[in-house]
């Protein structure tokens, strides 16, 4: 008698889903390098138009469009001729104000590398993603791949978040923000579009505001964003304004650090000014959620810190002088939402 093997309880396709992300994140990344989207922006084009334009075979140009298309990067018409997808039109043509390329190049070509040496990240509780035995920080402004890319990563990964914490927080109580370690001003330039009584200060590196002034100028707002350079470790804070924004900063660092951060920021604010923290937060039982807990756990190869949880900021600002006033949710990049807090 044939005897069949009881079927699984659960199915592997999951584990399949997650070991193809490499197939799908290098389609977009090559996709993203050659500039086929931003150069599809308005028309369309045939696999042999492509191959031609890359000076490439039928075969390897096929594959590749068809790889896109299968992961909703591009749409094919009746001819077969392929044109962007809407959120490839939106959000991967250079650009636009929400262009999402500068992100893809860091993963790839950051990030994506020290990802081959993990364990030795692991296993050595240090990052791997640049050498820490010659630079001081990752923030180190002689590596040129930070330089040239990690700040345009950084904008394009703020834009859109931006905009949902203009939607969550009522900014029309606030006449001043300092956005400490705002470099690239994503977040002062959609916050100064959407309130016009509001103005910022963004506050990071002398190197980092110098590449921070080319986007407040395309933006027009260089009467309204003001750039200070220093060091939130070594310098005192600018005065005068009524809210602080610390986004996506304080996963960077240890715990000791983000005390320090947190007491410089309480010491620049008049009692009753707003402390507000945006960043991708993980729960407090810390069993996920997924992307936060995988981008924690980023933070291994690339810093000394990690995500943290609601709860654990509560604690560090009640000892800072501020009272946790409220946690406002949203679905953004790199930032899960903002917590809000007043000083005493």
């Amino acid at each position: 008698m044939t005897t069949h093997a009881p079927q699984p309880a659960v199915s592997p396709v999951p584990l399949m889903d997650i070991a193809s992300g490499v197939y799908a994140f290098k389609t977009l990344a090559l996709a993203d390098e050659l500039g086929l989207f931003t150069w599809l922006s308005g028309r369309s084009t045939s696999v042999e138009e492509f191959a031609a334009r890359h000076g490439i075979e039928h075969r390897p140009a096929e594959l590749l469009l068809t790889a896109c298309a299968s992961i909703g990067l591009l749409d094919q018409d009746s001819t077969g001729a392929y044109t962007n997808s809407l959120l490839a039109e939106q959000y991967l043509v250079e650009g636009r104000p929400h262009y999402f390329g500068g992100w893809i190049k860091v993963v790839n070509r950051h990030e994506y590398p020290a990802y081959e040496h993990l364990e030795t990240s692991l296993r050595g509780n240090h990052p791997i993603s640049w050498d820490v035995e010659k630079q001081e920080s990752l923030f180190a402004p002689d590596d040129p791949i930070m330089v040239q890319t990690f700040w345009d990563g950084m904008y394009s990964l703020s834009r859109y978040t931006a905009g949902l914490l203009a939607d969550a927080f009522d900014f029309g109580v606030v006449t001043r923000i300092l956005d400490v370690g705002g470099g690239g001003a994503a977040f002062d330039i959609e916050l100064c579009q959407r309130y016009p009584q509001l103005r910022a200060t963004v506050f990071d590196l002398p190197f980092v505001c110098e590449l921070t002034r080319k986007p407040v100028s395309d933006a027009g707002l260089d009467d309204r964003i003001d750039l200070v350079g220093g060091d939130f470790f070594a310098d005192r804070l600018p005065a005068d304004h009524d809210a602080v924004l610390l986004s996506n900063i304080l996963h960077d660092w240890d715990e000791a650090a983000v005390g320090r951060i947190l007491d410089a920021c309480g010491k620049a604010l008049p009692a009753g000014g707003y402390l507000l923290i945006c960043e991708s937060f993980v729960a407090d039982d810390k069993t996920g959620p997924p992307l936060a807990a995988l981008m924690s756990l980023n933070m291994l190869v690339e810093t000394w810190g990690r995500n943290y949880t609601v709860a654990e900021y509560t604690g560090w600002l009640d000892a800072a002088g501020f009272d946790t006033t409220n946690f406002l949710r949203f679905d953004g990049l790199g930032a899960n939402g903002v917590l809000v807090a007043h000083k005493r």
